[in-house]
């Protein structure tokens, strides 16, 4: 991991700091679902007020492809800032502009003002460079909070960091240094678990896995089609059978990397797919057709925590099954609690990541006893790829010519 400052190493009294931050939080008829990016926020938000900034919030909501969209402004999650970080929190009605302006000098040390959906402006996205000085202009200091977004680069979240001091918000470094605990740096033996249904979205992940991982724990669709590609027989179950010859590529891959794959010894399948449908346990080579495995089975489950039990990290991304319908949530459940239980007892380290993920651990209840979770979506995927990403790397490139 290169090297970035973060906001722990600078000065920021009676400083106006840009802050971008990501609140695309889920939320229904204006009312938020879910306030986890907004609680994960708040530790540098205290940071920065204790410090004496001025705090101007940058973020993105929604895909308003650079128009106005009044059903896309940010406006309504004001209530909701204040309520989860105690604090009130003023708005600008734009980005940029006079009224931006505004705000930016009337803020005293300790104030918030939100500004509006910068995506409002097609320049963002674009990376316009006269568009990222134009926020740069509002502000002393740049701080990158958003993980989840730094695999674009854009105005607010790359171009911006090339133009003035810039460094990491407590979240940022939080989940840098996560991941490179997982992949960059690992305690080894190191686990990867993959799940999900297609082998093609992740021949990338997959690659890159296999190059830092000692085991590569597959389930899921994406493991039916390996099980295809080493000739058994998958009945009627989800597999992309025009993959198998890249399965089989990427089984000699991971064998001359000393990366030992490992599939279903056993499956739970079914005739329909339903809740409480009937199922049987069948050996993972004979899936019959007019049957579809679903779920790992218990052997499978026995051998894979076997393996775990030697390994130092985890690193977990895709669910085992069709954990949405009861009860083929039992694979994943069971597999979930045993990284857990290893976690709490402090034998491995474990990292989780990608919403189908941190859904499924939610569903086994244990998502709060991994070691750290990340709620960056594609942001997570592309650093599993092991891609550069824009944001941070920005940051890097500033610290390394300041």
């Amino acid at each position: 991991m290169k090297s970035f400052k973060s906001i722990k190493d600078i000065t920021f009294q009676n400083k106006t700091v840009i802050l971008r931050v990501d609140l695309n939080v889920p939320a229904q008829r204006g009312r938020v679902t879910d306030t986890t990016r907004i609680d994960r926020i708040k530790p540098t938000i205290d940071y920065l007020r204790n410090a004496g900034a001025k705090i101007l919030i940058l973020s993105h909501f929604g895909r308003p492809e650079g128009e106005q969209n009044p059903e896309m402004s940010m406006a309504f999650l004001l209530p909701v800032l204040k309520e989860c970080w105690g604090v009130d929190i003023s708005f600008s009605p734009d980005c940029i502009g006079e009224r931006a302006k505004e705000i930016a000098t009337t803020l005293k040390a300790g104030d918030i003002a939100l500004l509006e959906n910068v995506r409002f402006y097609k320049e963002e996205k674009a990376n316009d460079p006269t568009f990222a000085a134009t926020l740069a202009s509002l502000g002393d200091i740049y701080v990158n909070d958003a993980f989840s977004t730094s695999h674009r680069a854009h105005a607010s979240t790359e171009g911006i960091a090339h133009l003035m001091p810039s460094v990491a918000g407590l979240l940022m470094e939080e989940e840098l240094k996560a991941l490179d605990k997982a992949l960059g740096n690992p305690e080894k033996p190191v686990a990867a678990i993959a799940g999900g249904s297609k082998i093609s979205t992740k021949l990338s992940v997959l690659n890159n896995l296999i190059e830092k991982a000692d085991f590569l724990i597959l389930g899921g669709g994406m493991a039916n089609t390996f099980l295809y590609a080493n000739g058994a027989d998958v009945g009627s179950s989800l597999c992309e059978k025009g993959m198998a010859e890249k399965a089989r590529e990427i089984m000699a891959y991971a064998k001359n990397n000393n990366c030992e794959i490992i599939l279903p010894i056993d499956l739970v399948s079914v005739t329909e797919l339903k809740e409480n449908a009937e199922f049987k346990i069948l050996p993972s080579s004979k899936i019959p057709e007019g049957r579809m495995a679903i779920d790992t089975g218990p052997e499978s489950i026995k051998y894979t925590l076997e393996k775990i039990k030697t390994c130092k990290t985890i690193l977990w991304n895709g669910p085992m099954g069709v954990f949405e319908i009861k009860p083929f949530d039992n694979g994943t459940n069971a597999l979930a609690k045993g990284v857990a239980k290893l976690t709490n007892h402090g034998d491995i380290v474990s990292i989780a990541g990608g919403g189908d993920t941190i859904a499924a651990l939610e569903n086994a209840g244990v998502a709060e006893q991994f070691s750290y979770i990340s709620t960056a979506g594609g942001a997570f995927l592309e650093w599993l790829k092991g891609k550069t990403l824009p944001g941070v790397a920005a940051l890097s490139a500033y610290t390394e010519t300041s």
